[in-house]
């Protein structure tokens, strides 16, 4: 008797990575299915409707997700997962990585869609955290990286600046933040300890996984199951410095820098005050954050 075929809901984004994913996914969904898989296919045509599509069919009973396009494809569907999938069956999210910085995948495979169809095909699955992000005007949850300080200005200034540009445009977006780099301070304290930190910094980096931007490696002790966020700080260094020591965020070197620091936690207050540029998984976004918490093996990734 034949085993019944695995049945994903496949969400392509063609917008990502410039309009390469809507160029390419048709072949890739091809091999997925040649693959043994299953597929029911929708294709967005604006921002955020990835999350509604999410929300709609995982409130219809299905349960396994493939995102095609980018991080921030994978993004907006899990926002459309949670919070109801923390109180009902867990999920299983797998990715045809066809945008621009396609980060997550980077802490397994440098194989991109190759991996992806071999994972499918083995029936692979691992269980991976998420980190649910508490703002004044509601819940975000993320599974790479969350940034503020100058990571997150020079998004808002390469998104609003050099969007077309692609990965080439976040470029162009640190060396114009570097012309007017002021260090500043985000109060913050990890697990309750008894005093925030109110010191300035370069930026505060609070991440599940290693890599962001495609292939920084900015959190090389991140572990994605380990039930912990990992914290990282870089302290305030000009601007020749930030220059000289850039390339170092690409190694994790950076890490040893005398002026940056790393932490895991399971729950990191903030008391900002105000709405900051902050860029998560990808997305910059403008921002009153009051929490990032843990959520434990609340999905299962194709890997």
């Amino acid at each position: 008797m034949t085993a019944a075929k695995e049945r994903f809901f496949a969400i392509v984004n063609p917008a990502a990575g410039g309009g390469r994913a809507g160029k390419l996914a048709p072949a890739a969904l091809e091999r997925v299915r040649k693959a043994g898989i299953e597929l029911e296919v929708s294709q967005t045509t604006r921002a955020g409707e990835a999350t509604a599509l999410a929300r709609s069919v995982y409130a219809k009973g299905y349960r396994n997700f493939l995102a095609v396009g980018g991080d921030g494809t994978a993004y907006e569907i899990l926002n459309g997962l949670f919070p109801e999938a923390e109180t009902s069956a867990r999920p299983t999210l797998a990715f045809l990585p066809l945008g621009t910085g396609n980060s997550f995948l980077r802490d397994f495979t440098e194989r991109g869609v190759e991996h992806t169809i071999e994972a499918l095909a083995e029936h692979r699955r691992r269980t991976c955290d998420v980190i649910r992000l508490r703002h004044t005007r509601g819940d975000i949850y993320f599974m790479n990286m969350m940034n503020l300080g100058f990571a997150a200005d020079a998004g808002e200034i390469a998104n609003r600046k050099f969007k077309k540009w692609g990965q080439f445009g976040y470029v162009l977006g640190i060396f114009a933040r570097l012309a007017e780099l002021t260090p500043q301070a985000f109060p913050h304290r990890l697990d309750a300890a008894l005093d925030w930190d109110r010191r300035d910094c370069l930026f505060l980096a609070f991440s599940n996984t290693k890599f962001t931007g495609g292939n920084m490696l900015v959190a090389p002790y991140a572990d994605p199951s380990d039930g912990l966020i990992e914290y990282v700080r870089w302290g305030p260094i000009g601007p020749l410095r930030v220059l000289w020591n850039f390339p170092r965020l690409f190694s994790g070197t950076h890490i040893t820098h005398p002026e940056a620091s790393r932490a895991s936690a399971r729950r990191i207050e903030l008391d900002l005050g105000e709405p900051v540029n902050v860029i998560v998984d990808g997305e910059i976004l403008h921002l009153e954050c009051r929490s990032l918490e843990i959520v434990p093996n609340a999905l299962d990734v194709v890997v």
